[in-house]
């Protein structure tokens, strides 16, 4: 007999109920960044001299491209989940659908892989962006008490 070897902690917790609080959670981190987005805009027209300043640029550009790039990815994301979230109803109409159910199933396990990897890198993009601007307001400020 041969065994296959299946991740419990995700088979577990694989019900209705908890899906749908995940779904929700993840609209809501979404839709958050979305709003922090909006800021780091300000934030990069704000030091935008010094952001082409040449010591700064590659890292800047960089930094902005990422920026576009999730941008895209996170509305992308907030609709995917958003319906991902309204088909909740195959899981809890009361019909016996298993190809359904576990078709699923298998969609939010994507969903939780994808939704995490991008948190991933949105955390990496924030911590660059705020690095390059403390770096940016440290050399301001010792221009200014140099001055």
């Amino acid at each position: 007999m041969k065994v296959i070897k299946s991740s419990p902690k995700y088979i577990e917790w694989l019900n209705a109920e908890l899906m749908h609080e995940e779904s929700s959670k993840w609209l809501s981190e979404l839709r958050f960044i979305k709003d922090e987005e909006h800021f780091f805009e300000d934030l990069i027209k704000l030091f935008t001299l010094q952001l082409i300043d040449s010591k700064n640029f590659s890292r800047s550009k960089e930094i902005v491209d990422l920026l576009k790039s999730l941008r895209i990815k996170n509305t992308e994301l907030i609709a995917t989940v958003t319906s991902h979230e309204r088909n909740l109803k195959i899981m809890v109409d009361g019909k016996d659908q298993l190809k359904e159910e576990e078709a699923y199933k298998d969609r939010h396990r994507e969903l939780l892989i994808a939704v995490k990897r991008y948190f991933k890198e949105y955390r990496r993009l924030k911590a660059q962006l705020f690095k390059t601007v403390k770096g940016i307001m440290k050399s301001e400020k010792q221009k200014r008490l140099l001055s």
